[in-house]
């Protein structure tokens, strides 16, 4: 009996000791952890990267269109959502060949927010409208339509 007992108290000084191992090293590990977490902590309070944005509108044949587009990025969605015109504005617009309407800002998230439409209202005609979408120089969306047409990324 005495060498059973005498395995027992290894097993728990090696159970003792692997726990003291994983203690330090857990401390180890939080320690190394903790400056990295406030360096991207401190990160991401900075501000956010902004995108340039252009919306693109021409024209086959020449129309006064009608024309919406976000004009500014909301802080949130439900600002959007409760009053989406004070960040939607609208205008109307002479288009057609050789006389494209552009409009540009910066969004700091243009794949949730930029989009722009056009329709004709209550024009006669069918202006075969074009649009372009272009975010940072590049073409992200761009749609063809006889009366109307939409240009967004947006997911929703």
């Amino acid at each position: 009996m005495a060498i059973t007992v005498g395995i027992e108290e290894q097993r728990s000084e090696g159970v003792t000791t692997r726990r003291s191992a994983l203690g330090i090293g857990s401390a180890v590990l939080l320690a190394i952890a903790a400056p990295v977490q406030t360096t991207a902590t401190a990160q991401a309070d900075d501000q956010p990267v902004m995108h340039h944005v252009k919306y693109l509108l021409t024209a086959s044949n020449p129309i006064y269109a009608d024309i919406y587009y976000l004009g500014q990025e909301p802080p949130i969605f439900s600002d959007y959502s409760h009053d989406p015109y004070t960040f939607v504005p609208n205008v109307q617009a002479d288009v057609g060949p050789g006389s494209p309407w552009t409009y540009e800002l910066d969004l700091a998230n243009p794949y949730q927010w930029a989009f722009f439409t056009a329709s004709t209202g209550h024009e006669p005609g069918t202006p075969m409208f074009h649009c372009q979408l272009l975010v940072d120089g590049a073409i992200v969306a761009m749609k063809d339509g006889p009366k109307g047409v939409l240009c967004s990324m947006r997911p929703w």
